[in-house]
């Protein structure tokens, strides 16, 4: 076994019988064992040299066992351990695992049951290794895209006027990018947004704030470009982990757009809080009501509606009337009531933003 002869191992025991038995075992199948009587002798090896895995006993003279394994974790989170122990207490190893220990072992053992335990410990360790190595990598990949993006957004924001259209498309290309990674409709964006300004027209809001709001809307799932592909890719349904890491793009996309611009606070706070319901069953804080802020409240309703009436690889799109039945089944669940009313009373003006930006797979009627 080629890569366990590069595998260094920490064994501590007070027990010399023991030490010697375990170094003696793992050495044979091709583990480099360094023996410690004591944890203070294990803390000092620890901060001379690295360790792959340590093996520690639970009652020691001086520092206990289970104290040196949470001292690893603190302060060596790259070293495994596992519990060898005479402790036969269901309550003790249950302790040690929740404390981090990746096995524990109760004396007499088979020399196998160390062999095994060992193996997954390690086999494990590196799987978690690999996994906070490929999160880091992507945290660095969204750090990338948020800077350039950010870098982007106030270049354009500090001239006004003239290069407003260049804003707008600035802003576009870069969400339309986003649309397209998820193998969706540039459209969705258009009408989404269009959605927004005309509930907030008919709230009264003045020309210049509907713009903002259209813009801002077009920004709403910017967090996705930090969602692994798996997921955002994925058929089936999503599993519990699939579903947290699916629901941060709220978080990544309000991080991305915060900024003391209108556009971006706008824009900030309808990514971050378009995924909240009425009935406070939404995510990422499970805000109720008018606690959830009202261009929130608006974009929700534009992008499920949206959503129910287009395809996307996971799922074929509703017709507009069934789409109208499904979201007034949410009113004052999912949706504000008022809202709702106000957007099912201006279907008119809806179908004729869906006639105007078609999907590619629909005729303009449809």
């Amino acid at each position: 076994m080629p890569e366990a002869k590069k595998t260094r191992l920490l064994v501590v025991d007070d027990a010399k019988d023991t030490l010697v038995f375990l170094c003696g075992l793992l050495e044979t199948n091709g583990y480099s064992c360094v023996p410690a009587a004591s944890a203070a002798e294990a803390r000092d090896l620890l901060q001379q040299q690295a360790f792959e895995l340590a093996l520690c006993d639970v009652n020691m003279p001086g520092e206990s066992g289970l104290s040196l394994v949470r001292h690893i974790l603190a302060k060596h989170p790259d070293t495994a351990t596992i519990m060898v122990t005479g402790m036969d207490d269901p309550r003790i190893a249950n302790f040690a695992l929740e404390q981090g220990a990746y096995g524990y072992v109760i004396k007499p053992f088979e020399p196998n049951e160390i062999l095994i335990n060992v193996a997954n410990a390690l086999r494990r360790r590196k799987l978690e290794y690999e996994g906070r190595a490929n999160r880091e990598k992507l945290e660095q990949a969204v750090l990338a895209r948020t800077t350039e993006l950010r870098e982007t957004i106030v270049r354009l924001e500090q001239t006004e006027g003239a290069l407003r259209q260049a804003q707008e498309e600035a802003i576009q290309s870069l969400v339309m990018a986003e649309e397209f990674r998820e193998k969706g409709t540039p459209w969705h964006i258009q009408r989404m947004s269009r959605y927004c300004a005309l509930v907030a027209a008919r709230l009264g809001w003045a020309n210049e704030r509907c713009e903002l709001i259209r813009l801002a809307s077009t920004m709403h799932d910017i967090g996705k470009i930090g969602t692994p592909d798996e997921i955002l890719f994925k058929s089936g349904v999503l599993d519990p982990e699939e579903s947290r890491l699916m629901q941060q793009h709220t978080e990544i996309g309000r991080r991305i757009l915060s900024g003391s611009a209108e556009l971006l606070t706008v824009a900030s706070t309808i990514a971050w809080t378009h995924h909240e319901r009425f009935d406070g069953s939404g995510y990422p804080r499970g805000l109720v009501g008018e606690a959830i802020p009202l261009e929130g409240r608006i974009a929700a309703i534009a992008d499920a509606f949206d959503g129910i009436t287009t395809r996307r690889v996971y799922k074929q799109a509703l017709p507009p009337e069934q789409a109208v039945e499904v979201i007034r089944v949410g009113r004052a669940r999912h949706f504000d009531p008022q809202l709702l009313d106000l957007f099912l009373d201006s279907m008119d003006q809806v179908l004729a933003i869906r006639r105007k930006y078609p999907d590619a797979d629909r005729t303009p009627g449809s």
